[in-house]
C-alpha cells in the first residue's frame, strides 16, 4: 500500500488491532443468524509525510450506509459545542443573511440548525439517508452525497460558493484525502474560510486512545500532516485552536493561499509541540502497540475477577470506540451483559462482533448492574452526571482508557 497523500510506500506499522466488523455496523435481530464481515484493522504511518492511515480493506460506501446509526445530537455536550462554535464564527467572520455556509458531513443538523436560527443561509452535505432526513426535518437543505472535488465544482458552477465551509470530524473519514481537500478549495468563495475539527494524533498517542481507531477512520491527523494536505490543495492554515472534544482535538482555520492572511502564532506553537512530542520520530509510533495491549489485558483481568466474584458488569454508550475496545479484547456477553445508549437508532440492536444487546437507558435501573463501564470515555462526566443514581444500589462507574479507573461524581 502507498500513502494516501504523498504516495510513498507504507512500511511502518503503527498498530494491529486484529480483525473486527465495521464499528458502526450494528446488528438487528434477524442479522444474528448470519455471519458478520470481519476486516483487518491495521494502521500504518508514512515516514515521509507522517500521515497515519488504515490499511486499505474497504470502501467508504460500505461503511456509511443509508441506516448509519451515529446521530450527533445524542450528546448534550456536543450540542453545546455546536452552539458556541456558531456564535463565535458568526462574530469572527461577520456572517449575516447575505452569507452562505456549507457543512460537509452535516449529520442530523446538530450544527446547521444554529445557523438557520440566526438567519444565515446554509447547505448540508451528508451521504447517509437516516441523518440527512433528521436534518431536513429541521428545515435544513441537504445534498445527500459524498463530498468530492467533482461535486464541489458542481456547487461552484451553480453559484453556491461558501463564505464558510465547516468540516467537523470528517477529514479522518475520507479515503481520498487529497480529493476532499481540493473540493474544499473549489467550493470556497474568494476570501472565505474553512474550519476543520479532528481528533489530534498527539493526544491519541499520549492518551493511549487506540479505541478511536476503526475502519470508518481512514486517517489519524496531526497539524503537520493536515497543513501539507491543505497546501497541496491551494489552502493555507492561518490559525489553530486546541479543543477538549473527542479526547483532545484541533480546530484548523484555512483560506485560499492567495489571501495572504496573517498566520497566528498558534500554528507554529502546535507544530513545535508535535515535533517535541515525537510525531516525526518513528520510535514514538512503534511503542503504541504495547500500550493498547496493556489496556486490553487490564480490562480483561478486571472483567474476569468480577465474573468470579458474582458481580455483573454492563456498559454505557454504544459508541464506535467501544466496539473497537470490546472486539480487540474479545469481550462477549458472558463478561458484559448489556450496553445502554440514549440513541433510538441503536436501541434494540446489538454491538457488532461482541453481539451485546443495546437497551434504552431506562433499562439500566431495572437491571441494576454492579459496574457500568463507560465506553465513550470522552463524555464520561456527562454520563456520571446523568446516571449517578446507580449509586443507590451500590453501582459504580469506570472507564478502561487510558487506564482502568473507577469514577465518582465529578470525575471525567
Amino acid at each position: 500500500m502507498n500513502c494516501r497523500h504523498c504516495s510513498a510506500k507504507l512500511e511502518q506499522l503503527f498498530i494491529d488491532l486484529g480483525t473486527a466488523p465495521p464499528s458502526n455496523a450494528y446488528l438487528s435481530d434477524d442479522a444474528l443468524c448470519r455471519a458478520e464481515a470481519y476486516l483487518p484493522l491495521k494502521v500504518y504511518v508514512c515516514d515521509r509525510c507522517w500521515l497515519v492511515q488504515t490499511e486499505d480493506v474497504t470502501q467508504a460506501e460500505a461503511l456509511f450506509s443509508a441506516d448509519y446509526a451515529y446521530f450527533s445530537s445524542v450528546s448534550a455536550s456536543w450540542l453545546d459545542h455546536a452552539v458556541r462554535y456558531e456564535a463565535m464564527i458568526r462574530n469572527r467572520l461577520g456572517l449575516s443573511g447575505d452569507s452562505f455556509v456549507i457543512e460537509v458531513a452535516s449529520n442530523d443538523g446538530y450544527l446547521l440548525k444554529n445557523f438557520v436560527a440566526a438567519g444565515i443561509p446554509c447547505l448540508g452535505i451528508e451521504p447517509t439517508d437516516s441523518t440527512a432526513a433528521a436534518a431536513e426535518s429541521l428545515g435544513i437543505s441537504v445534498k445527500r452525497q459524498f463530498f468530492t472535488k467533482t461535486f464541489a465544482r458542481q456547487l461552484a458552477a451553480s453559484g453556491q460558493l461558501a463564505d464558510l465551509i465547516v468540516a467537523n470530524n470528517v477529514l479522518a473519514h475520507v479515503p481520498d484525502i487529497n480529493d476532499f481537500a481540493s473540493g474544499l478549495s473549489e467550493a470556497l468563495k474568494p476570501g472565505g474560510v474553512v474550519t476543520l475539527e479532528f481528533p489530534h494524533l498527539l493526544q491519541l498517542i499520549n492518551g493511549a486512545q487506540f479505541d478511536t481507531i476503526y475502519h470508518e477512520h481512514f486517517s489519524y491527523l496531526s497539524l503537520g500532516a493536515v497543513e501539507q494536505i491543505l497546501k497541496r490543495a491551494g489552502l493555507t492554515v492561518f490559525d489553530v485552536e486546541l479543543l477538549p472534544t473527542h479526547g483532545g482535538s484541533l480546530r484548523v482555520y484555512a483560506s485560499h493561499r492567495d489571501q495572504k492572511r496573517t498566520q497566528h502564532a498558534s500554528v507554529n506553537e502546535i507544530l513545535t509541540r508535535e515535533q517535541e512530542g515525537g510525531l516525526r520520530n518513528i520510535a514514538r509510533y512503534q511503542a503504541f502497540q504495547s500500550c493498547a495491549e496493556q489496556i486490553k489485558n487490564k480490562l480483561l483481568m478486571f472483567l474476569l475477577e468480577q465474573q468470579r466474584a458474582g458481580k455483573t458488569v454492563a456498559a454505557y454508550g454504544a459508541a464506535a470506540k467501544g466496539n473497537t475496545l470490546l472486539n480487540y479484547a474479545g469481550v462477549k456477553t458472558d463478561l458484559i451483559s448489556a450496553v445502554y445508549d440514549a440513541a433510538p437508532s441503536k436501541q434494540g440492536k446489538y454491538m457488532p462482533g461482541s453481539r451485546i444487546p443495546i437497551y434504552a437507558p431506562e433499562r439500566l435501573y431495572q437491571d441494576r448492574p454492579d459496574w457500568l463501564l463507560v465506553l465513550p470515555w470522552n463524555i464520561a462526566s456527562e454520563v456520571v452526571e446523568q446516571h449517578g443514581a446507580i449509586g443507590q444500589w451500590g453501582g459504580k462507574f469506570l472507564v478502561a482508557v487510558p487506564e482502568l479507573k473507577v469514577l465518582s461524581a465529578g470525575s471525567s
